[in-house]
C-alpha cells in the first residue's frame, strides 16, 4: 500500500478549500501515451489505488509500463467504535490522495491502444470517481 515514509504532522485538518475547483497541476500526460483523467473530485484511498494498479497490470500481462500519478499523503483519522464525543482527535487510520477534476491518475505506455483502453477501464472500475480515457497528442493512430 502507498503511504508516506515520514510526515511532518501526524494528523491534518480536513480542509474545505483543498477540494474546490479543477486540478491546477498533473492535468497533462507526462510519461505514457494513454491515461485516465478524473472528472469528479474525491478522496482516493491507498487501497483503491492499489486495487486499480493490480487490475491494470494483470490485464497487460507484464508488458508495457504503468505510472501512478497520484500519491496518498493525507492522513484520515477515526475514533474507535462506540466512543463518546470529546477526548481529542482520533488516531490516523489510512491515507488518501485528494483528486480534483482534470487530474491524470494513471498512465500507460508501451502497449497497443486497445490493450491500454481495456486495462485503464478495469482500473477505473476500482476507483470512486468518474473517469475519461485520454490519449497523448503526439500518438500516431495509424501505426
Amino acid at each position: 500500500m502507498l503511504q508516506p515514509k515520514r510526515v511532518k504532522y501526524r494528523k491534518v485538518q480536513k480542509g474545505k478549500g483543498n477540494m474546490k475547483g479543477n486540478s491546477q497541476r498533473g492535468h497533462r500526460l507526462s510519461n505514457g501515451m494513454f491515461g485516465i483523467k478524473a472528472l469528479e473530485q474525491d478522496l482516493i484511498t491507498s487501497r483503491q489505488i492499489e486495487a486499480a494498479r493490480i487490475a491494470a497490470t494483470r490485464y497487460m500481462k507484464r508488458q508495457g509500463s504503468l505510472w501512478i500519478k497520484i500519491f496518498p499523503d493525507k492522513p484520515i483519522t477515526k475514533k474507535p467504535l462506540e466512543v463518546r464525543m470529546g477526548k481529542g482527535k482520533g488516531a490516523p487510520e489510512y491515507f488518501v490522495a485528494v483528486v480534483k477534476p482534470g487530474r491524470i491518475m494513471f498512465e500507460i505506455g508501451g502497449v497497443p491502444m486497445d490493450v491500454a483502453k481495456e486495462a485503464l477501464r478495469l482500473a477505473a472500475q476500482k476507483l470512486p470517481v468518474k473517469t475519461k480515457f485520454v490519449v497523448a497528442r503526439d500518438f500516431d493512430h495509424n501505426a
